[in-house]
């Protein structure tokens, strides 16, 4: 683990949309590397060396717009020695359902699982904990990988890229717009000896004309509505995509938008105020 000690701001922000989903562009662009949604609003992260006070204060949407939206925050450091110790105390391994179970480099390997992933954590988003993770596992362990095209959309740690080779994928791109996911992925793939997932820096720009079986998009809300039509582009007929990074409330609006463009929902699972969802793609002709 890094020695970096790390700034902590947990936002609280109401609404929650769509003011959530700008906030945290904004810190990224100043330089935050990670982000956690949460009901009340989020929490971000960032190298104590790489903060700057008025940086965060000068951020524009921290001002009541309008009357439309308030915000609060605090600042919290985190010191390296904490921060590991936390995650070496508190970061348990996750067992899906008996058969994929997600631990990090410093827990002891566990046989009888059809699955084991070793995910370096650090500060991405996606080691399995977080309910929507969970729950695109769960959805991926009651689907056949073998042999599909594969694209994982805001791959974070890179956890669901590499559990879908493991289940027989023959080709898996991940993707992800942060610095420090992507390198967060490519790390967690020389780990798990992923040699079929390839781990790329950007967002839905860099789809072209490849078409792919199965589409993995865990992101958020705004980012969904936003590359559905070019997920739906990137899918072969009968494709499956399986989105989440919402909450439960806003399924009904993402699934109208899925369903405008052709896809038709199978199924959905909740854990908590979390969702995902489950597509099929069947073209005409």
């Amino acid at each position: 683990m890094s020695s970096t000690d790390y700034i902590e701001v947990t936002a609280i922000v109401q609404p929650q949309e769509p003011w959530t989903d700008l906030l945290i562009e904004e810190l990224a662009e100043i330089g935050f590397e990670s982000f956690e949604e949460n009901p009340q609003g989020f929490k971000a992260y960032i190298a104590r060396s790489e903060y700057d006070a008025d940086k965060l204060t000068s951020v524009k949407l921290w001002e009541d717009t309008a009357g439309e939206c308030s915000f609060h925050f605090s600042i919290e450091v985190i010191s390296s020695r904490n921060w590991n110790k936390d995650w070496e105390s508190n970061f348990k391994p996750v067992d899906v359902d008996g058969k994929c179970y997600i631990r990090a480099p410093f827990h002891e390997a566990k046989s009888g699982h059809d699955y084991e992933l070793v995910i370096e954590p650090k500060m991405s988003f996606g080691t399995g904990h977080h309910h929507t993770t969970y729950l695109m596992a769960q959805w991926m362990l009651e689907t056949d990988f073998k042999s599909k095209k594969v694209l994982d959309m805001g791959c974070g740690t890179g956890i669901l890229a590499i559990l879908a080779e493991k289940m027989g994928a023959s080709q898996v791109i991940a993707i992800d717009n942060y610095a420090f996911a992507y390198e967060n992925t490519l790390e967690n793939i020389e780990i798990n000896a992923a040699k079929k997932v390839e781990a790329l820096l950007g967002d839905a720009q860099l789809l072209g004309e490849e078409k792919y079986d199965i589409i993995l998009a865990n992101i958020t809300k705004n980012v969904l509505k936003e590359d559905m039509a070019t997920y739906v582009k990137a899918m072969n007929n009968k494709g499956l995509i399986f989105i989440s990074g919402f909450f439960a409330v806003d399924m009904q609006e993402l699934t109208e938008l899925a369903e405008s463009l052709g896809l038709a929902k199978i199924a959905h699972k909740q854990k908590d105020e979390w969702a995902a969802v489950k597509f099929s793609l069947e073209q005409a002709g």
